[in-house]
């Protein structure tokens, strides 16, 4: 049973950490060297992860982990009803759009197009992001009920560059704009070359399930930009909550 646990923690630390090798990840799980490689035998012959050729070896998951964890969250239906309109969004802005779904206190890509221009954001799908230090997380904050963001709020905010918001009373300020103005942005407040604006998508329960945003590098988010992209996001998002609703009432989706 207790390889069984290994397994799987070793399986979270790679999707987190990604590409990580094993003299890391050994470090990071406080386990011995030839402990975790066994365990990454392991999960590479069951599909759960791969080398990405590098040398020395580095991991990272498959789609396989991904595949699963939207059987878990009913993303495959999401996916579904998301896709066109993110296809719409993405030929009207040319930049790369995400998907992105709540898990816990962080929300997680799901799905992703790129842009057709040579310099664009590359996030690997199942990557986690922080609530308060994105624009997918901030939307998905400021459309969840007073007390929840409270909570979240009280669990103290961790500053990842020079521009996170970690004060309490700013966030409770950001929030309240992201509510009044239908989308939230963020000016390189998670990695200092990426910038976005999301918007939260509701589901039938009145409660954000998902958000969608506009990822742009930081140096081409401009001040006209933003509210551009932020009014197409925010239309992008109402179209997916509809067509959610459609499909609860008509017995699809999920």
């Amino acid at each position: 049973m207790q390889n069984v646990v290994n397994a799987l923690w070793t399986l979270e630390e790679v999707a987190e950490r990604q590409p990580i090798g094993v003299a890391e990840l050994a470090r990071a799980m406080e386990l011995p060297k030839s402990s975790v490689q066994r365990t990454l035998v392991t999960l590479h012959g069951a599909g759960w992860i791969r080398p990405t050729g590098a040398t020395p070896t580095r991991w990272v998951v498959t789609t396989k982990a991904l595949h699963v964890g939207r059987h878990a969250t009913g993303e495959l239906g999401l996916r579904d009803v998301a896709l066109p309109v993110m296809e719409d969004l993405r030929r009207r802005t040319d930049e790369t759009i995400h998907l992105a779904v709540r898990e816990g206190s962080k929300v997680v890509l799901v799905e992703r197009l790129e842009t057709t221009q040579p310099v664009r954001i590359i996030l690997p799908l199942g990557q986690n992001l922080s609530m308060h230090a994105s624009a997918n997380g901030k939307a998905v904050l400021a459309a969840d009920p007073p007390e929840a963001a409270e909570r979240y709020i009280e669990d103290g905010l961790r500053g990842f560059t020079g521009t996170t918001i970690t004060d309490p009373g700013r966030l409770r300020g950001e929030l309240a704009d992201t509510r009044e103005r239908g989308y939230a942005t963020n000016s390189g407040e998670w990695r200092s070359d990426v910038s976005a604006v999301a918007s939260a998508v509701i589901g039938e329960a009145g409660l954000p399930v998902a958000s969608i945003s506009v990822n742009v590098p930081t140096s081409r988010m401009t001040e006209d930009a933003r509210p551009a992209y932020g009014a197409l996001v925010r239309n992008a998002a109402k179209q997916i909550s509809a067509a959610l609703g459609r499909a609860h009432e008509g017995g699809g989706g999920r």
